[in-house]
């Protein structure tokens, strides 16, 4: 893959153009179907610098840069000289100076990887692997893909349902922006009215606050996890009252296209969002998402930093 198709940092999907966001997605495809030179990053050191806890993103970023060769190394935050005050800046020169050249980065900080991609060297990349509420555009990659190799590449064909708190998720956010990107015929938010965005996130969706209605019809359901802490905030009643009002049911279900999908980024909290006999049933890719996850992050890793 060309890499001029690519920004010099992956850092969000908002503004990507159509034949980077497609070639990205066509490369992860072919890496998919096991078509990948083992040395493509060959002597090339990449660190996951995560500052947040995660077990999907971390573990797939590091079979991915392994399955292209790179020498990968493993950052915690809990173990490491942060915890004695050294900044994030600091941390990424250090590992920078050792020679390092890709960085992977998580962090609880909206903006947190923009801003660090501010001071690094040229032919150092950084990916954002997660950034507060803002971006989580390998995740978006992830779920377009996965949709693809579902439903095809004309994604006007496509009615896309978007449920759960769109308000406090960076993957809804990039989901959005790469629905978009790809011209999906009809986008659909739904989630009760204290956990939507009220600002331009949603332009151009149709915005529900009845689940029933927005299923109807469907290609697509892509679920969002509720963080419990939104109940302590006031924002949901209960957890049993999520799911009687936005969880999606087997019965539920049955209101979309009889051939939809279901999704889901994960952690699944089971019988909130999503019922164990949907979670697990003939229409989720949930599996299919995680190890779309590998080869989209291979694409990724090859743009940035081959050649």
């Amino acid at each position: 893959m060309n890499n001029t198709h690519l920004p010099r940092h992956l850092l969000t999907l908002d503004g990507l153009p159509f034949d980077a966001l497609d070639a990205l997605l066509t490369r992860a495809q072919a890496f998919a179907d096991g078509h990948y030179d083992r040395r493509a990053l060959d002597g090339i050191a990449v660190c996951t610098l995560f500052f947040e806890p995660s077990t999907r993103t971390r573990m797939s970023f590091t079979l991915a840069a392994q399955r292209l060769g790179a020498d990968v190394l493993n950052f915690d935050a809990s173990t490491s000289s942060t915890r004695k005050g050294e900044t994030a800046l600091d941390t990424l020169k250090n590992l920078e100076a050792m020679g390092v050249r890709g960085f992977v980065i998580r962090h609880h900080e909206d903006g947190a990887v923009a801003a660090l991609s501010q001071h690094v060297e040229h032919g150092t990349a950084l990916v954002n692997a997660g950034d507060g509420r803002s971006a989580h555009p390998t995740q978006g990659l992830l779920d377009m893909l996965t949709l693809r190799q579902a439903k095809g590449h004309d994604f006007s064909k496509l009615k896309v349902a978007i449920v759960g708190d769109v308000k406090h998720s960076r993957v809804a956010r990039s989901d959005l922006q790469a629905l978009r990107t790809l011209g999906t015929g009809e986008i659909r938010v739904c989630g009760p009215a204290s956990l939507l965005p009220d600002d331009g996130t949603l332009d151009g969706c149709v915005v529900s606050h009845d689940l029933d209605a927005a299923l109807d019809g469907v290609d697509a359901a892509m679920m969002l996890r509720l963080q419990r802490e939104r109940m302590e905030e006031g924002l949901v009643a209960s957890l049993d009252d999520y799911h009687r009002d936005f969880g999606l049911t087997t019965q539920r279900l049955t209101r979309a296209a009889p051939d939809a999908v279901v999704m889901h980024p994960g952690p699944i909290n089971r019988g909130v969002e999503i019922t164990d006999e949907v979670a697990d049933g003939p229409q989720s890719l949930i599996l299919r998402q995680v190890s779309n996850g590998v080869a989209v992050r291979m694409a990724v890793l090859e743009a940035l930093l081959r050649g």
